[in-house]
C-alpha cells in the first residue's frame, strides 16, 4: 500500500490555516489529528488551549484541520507550534521533516495503548481468521490505532487485508468506524480502544448488538509534538506545563477527562521506532 500523497493536501491546509495569518506573531498555534468530529475536537481541546495560554503567557489558538496529512504538514511547515499526533502521524511528520519533530509528552495510557476489532454479536466473527472474505473498515489510513497497528497485527497473523478481505474501507475517524459496523456497511472494524470505551460508557453503542472480539497487544501511541526549531526555553516551558496538568484541581481534571488521560508523562523519539518499523513492514511508509 502506498503512503498518502501529502502534496495534494497543501491547498486545503493553506485554506484551513489562513485564519492564523491575521493574528500576531506571538500567537501560539495548536492543532490535532482529526480522529473525531470537528465539534468534538473543539470541545476536547478548548480547555487545554486556555490552560496553555495562562502558562505560556501568550495568546494560544486551536486550529482544527480537515485530515491527518494536514496535521502532519502543519507542523512540518511550522504553521502550528504544537500538535496532538497519533504515533504513526508523529512518525510520518518526523520522516517528512528529516528528523526534526520532537515528541515531548504523552498520556500515561499511551505507553501501553491498544486497538480493538468490533463486529455485530450475531456476525459469527470470533477471531481475526474469521475476517477472511469479509468487509472490514479501518479509520484514517494515517491512524495508528485505527489502521497501522491493526494492519500490523493482522499481517503477523498471516492475514493480508488487501488480499484476504472482500473489501477494505476507510471511515476517516473512529466514531465513523463504529457507525459503519452498527449500520451494517461493513462486517467488522478496527479502532482506538479509548474511543470504544468512551462510546460504551456514554451508552452511544449497544454492546448487545456490537462488541469487541479481539484486542491487540500494547504499543506506544499518541503524543504532543513540536518542531525542533522551537526555542529550547519555550519547549521546556511547554513541556513542564503539560506534565504539571493534575487531576487535583478543577482545570486539570477537566483537561484530563476530556482527553481520556490520567496524567501526561515524558516521552522520547525512541518510543516510536517500533511504529516506524511496523509502518515500513506493512508498506505504509517508504
Amino acid at each position: 500500500m502506498n503512503t498518502f500523497n501529502f502534496a495534494r493536501h497543501a491547498f486545503a491546509l493553506a485554506a484551513t490555516l489562513a485564519v492564523s495569518a491575521s493574528v500576531g506573531a506571538q500567537t501560539f498555534k495548536v492543532t490535532t489529528i482529526p480522529e473525531e468530529a470537528a465539534t468534538e475536537q473543539v470541545r476536547k481541546f478548548g480547555p487545554i488551549t486556555k490552560y496553555l495560554e495562562a502558562k505560556l503567557g501568550m495568546k494560544v489558538e486551536f486550529l482544527p484541520v480537515n485530515d491527518y496529512p494536514a496535521a502532519v504538514e502543519a507542523l512540518v511547515n511550522k504553521q502550528v507550534d504544537l500538535v496532538w499526533f497519533g504515533g504513526f502521524t508523529h512518525v510520518q511528520a518526523n520522516v517528512r521533516s528529516g528528523g526534526k519533530i520532537i515528541p515531548i509528552a504523552q498520556r500515561e495510557e499511551d505507553t501501553k495503548f491498544q486497538s480493538v476489532f468490533i463486529t455485530k454479536t450475531d456476525s459469527g466473527i470470533k477471531s481475526l481468521a474469521d475476517l477472511k472474505g469479509k468487509q472490514v473498515s479501518f479509520g484514517s489510513a494515517s491512524s495508528t490505532s485505527g489502521h497501522l497497528m491493526p494492519r500490523s497485527f493482522l499481517l503477523e497473523a498471516k492475514i493480508d487485508p488487501d488480499k484476504d478481505f472482500k473489501r477494505v474501507a476507510y471511515s476517516g475517524a473512529h466514531d465513523a468506524t463504529i457507525a459503519s459496523v452498527v449500520s451494517g456497511k461493513v462486517d467488522a472494524a478496527a479502532l482506538d480502544i479509548t474511543v470504544w470505551n468512551k462510546f460504551v460508557k456514554e451508552n452511544k453503542v449497544d454492546t448487545k448488538e456490537v462488541n469487541v472480539f479481539y484486542t491487540t497487544p500494547g504499543y506506544f501511541n499518541y503524543n504532543w509534538s513540536v518542531h525542533a526549531d522551537m526555542p529550547a526555553a519555550t519547549r521546556e516551558k511547554l513541556t513542564k506545563a503539560l506534565l504539571d496538568i493534575s487531576p487535583s484541581d478543577a482545570i486539570g481534571k477537566e483537561i484530563l477527562e476530556l482527553n481520556r488521560a490520567t496524567k501526561y508523562v515524558p516521552t522520547k523519539a525512541e518510543n516510536y521506532k517500533g511504529l516506524e518499523t511496523a509502518a515500513r513492514s506493512a508498506g505504509l511508509l517508504k
